[in-house]
């Protein structure tokens, strides 16, 4: 019987006959051997009427589930899948608990056209990329984008090492040679935005923003207090920014990791990016990523793509976002730098169709900068204030929950009074590089 794959993306994750509504999670991790230990409680709802339930687990070796709510016929695993056979069809709307305890030693996971995302070693810890298929590599999940849960993440750990994780920490508990850090993520999460950092750091200090906001910076003793300054300095004015210009920053608290290693590309997490240690610069090449990441706590992590060719409404917001901040902080206009990168785009292949890049190019620069490019279109067609109000009121009404490209069109329609489908058209569905906007 063949598996099911809820995002054409991402073939043999997902299955889209139930979601899960709230992980809890329960994990032990011995830093030098590599070794997780993980008991994964899920509150799962049913969508439709199935014998069957489809969860994403790769490479951890299951010992023990239970499901309370309905009967459990048998379980099994395959192509890093944890499959369970029910004992009679249930109804949608039936509410299950699903128990799983498992173990292993947790590495990426490689998916064709994307490389490698997961749970990975550094030099002296651990760091989770998710996006946009690692989660399996550390707890059993519905792996699929448009599928949002809350979370508790405990996860115990040798003395001596700092765990991060989404959301709040609750509470901190030793116990002989480990202490046991627990989070609470209240908002709902896409699977791929959850993770685990643990390393040897300090809380490097909390500054609140305004409104109230607390924001840190978690990276070793030694990173260097001008970088880090140079880098992180304007964080809490970037916050304020960025709240003026999308509306309130939409979750308890931010945080940024910094990696005792070098790491090609920050990580996305919700309310929690990463950045290697080669990244803590002043320079506008390494700022502009502490701004991307940061814009995307509004454009992807609080409001999130249904299906992953959507892409562009993540990564076209969040390097729109860079250009915005170039111009608040006293660098280059935000019209200087779209036509930069417009006239960077002239010179590659015009093969990209925005809306459905495919899984080969949905990482592709183009991807970022032709949306941004959009975004700057109707900027300059409908106006400042109407531009803006509409990316609040975006924000605002699907807040937690999983967008596509039609219903942005339709919201900026109504909220401009422009036929912005039509204004739009040639950036999102032809691939032709459209005339710059004047």
């Amino acid at each position: 019987m063949s598996l099911p794959t809820a995002d054409g993306y991402l073939p043999g994750h997902g299955d889209p006959c139930f979601s899960v509504r709230h992980y809890d999670l329960a994990l032990g991790y011995a830093v030098e051997s590599n070794r997780l230990d993980g008991l994964a409680e899920l509150q799962v709802e049913v969508l439709e009427p199935t014998r069957r339930l489809v969860l994403d687990l790769a490479r951890l070796e299951v010992a023990k589930v239970r499901l309370d709510g309905a009967g459990l016929k048998r379980w099994s695993t395959r192509s890093h899948r944890l499959l369970l056979d029910l004992a009679d069809e249930v109804d949608a709307g039936t509410t299950l608990t699903l128990t799983v305890r498992y173990s292993g030693r947790p590495r990426p996971l490689a998916a064709r056209h994307l490389g490698e995302a997961g749970w990975e070693e550094l030099t002296d810890g651990v760091i989770v990329a998710g996006q946009p298929h690692g989660a399996p590599t550390w707890f059993p999940c519905n792996d699929r984008p448009d599928d949002k849960a809350s979370y508790r993440i405990a996860v115990t750990a040798p003395t001596g090492y700092h765990v991060v994780a989404n959301g709040v920490l609750a509470s901190r508990t030793r116990s002989g040679s480990t202490v046991t850090w627990a989070f609470e993520q209240e908002a709902p999460m896409a699977t791929y935005l959850a993770t685990v950092q643990v390393g040897r750091y300090r809380n490097w200090g909390t500054q609140r923003t305004g409104s109230g906001v607390p924001v840190r910076v978690f990276a070793p003793d030694d990173l260097d207090v001008e970088a880090h300054e140079a880098a992180f300095g304007r964080q809490v004015e970037m916050v304020e920014t960025f709240e003026r210009l999308f509306g309130p920053y939409p979750f308890p608290a931010y945080g940024v990791v910094v990696t005792g290693d070098d790491l090609e590309i920050p990580l996305e997490s919700q309310s929690l990016s990463t950045f290697g240690r080669n990244l803590v610069r002043g320079d506008w090449d390494a700022t502009r990523l502490v701004a991307h990441e940061l814009a995307h706590q509004w454009f992807g992590n609080a409001v999130t793509l249904r299906h992953w060719r959507d892409i562009w409404l993540h990564e076209g917001f969040a390097c729109y976002s860079e250009w915005l901040w170039s111009e608040e902080s006293g660098q280059a206009s935000t019209e200087q730098r779209a036509r930069r990168k417009w006239e960077g785009l002239e010179e590659k292949p015009q093969d990209l169709l925005l809306t459905d890049p495919g899984p080969e190019l949905m990482f592709d620069d183009r991807v970022y900068k032709r949306g941004a490019l959009a975004l700057h279109t109707l900027r300059v067609e409908a106006g400042d204030e109407p531009f803006f109000d509409l990316l609040r009121s975006w924000v605002a009404e699907h807040r937690d929950g999983s967008v596509t490209t039609e219903q942005f069109l339709a919201h900026a329609s109504q909220s401009t009074a422009l036929d912005v489908e039509e204004l739009l058209h040639p950036w999102l569905h032809e691939t032709e590089l459209p005339p710059f906007p004047e």
